[in-house]
């Protein structure tokens, strides 16, 4: 038998293998997502929609969701993801507190700018002056 046809033949089935476990680890990391979804999960849909989760019936597979106080029914396969808390945390410096670094890093940035700009502008001239 030719060889030239069944390393082609053998590549495929292993591409074809490879994305099936693909396949089956994220349908099973998407179905330990749902069965864990519980009252208070904040969530993002398929559609886009952020909400949090207001109860799961897991028989009729839906999920009602809390969006800004309207309650949407969903299948429970309409949510995408689990959305990370978007509490700040207890040690992060307050607002004020950062503004003063914010300035000072912005000036040491203008700073470097203008320091450039000036050296630019002095090779520039001094191209100028060999041309005269």
């Amino acid at each position: 038998m030719n060889y030239s046809l069944i390393l082609p033949l053998l590549a495929l089935i292993g591409f074809f293998w490879f994305m099936s476990r693909q396949q089956k680890k994220q349908r099973e990391r998407q179905q330990q997502m749902q069965s864990n979804l519980k009252k208070g999960t904040p969530i993002v849909t398929i559609g886009g929609l952020h909400a949090v989760v207001d109860s799961v019936d897991q028989e009729k597979r839906t999920v009602d969701l809390d969006a800004e106080g309207v309650i949407l029914t969903f299948d429970l396969n309409a949510i995408r993801t689990v959305a990370q808390d978007a509490a700040p945390a207890a040690d992060s410096k307050p607002a004020e507190d950062k503004a003063p670094e914010a300035k000072s890093a912005d000036q040491a940035s203008d700073a470097k700018l203008a320091e450039s700009k000036s050296a630019d502008q002095g090779s520039a001239d001094k191209d100028q002056e060999k041309k005269d």
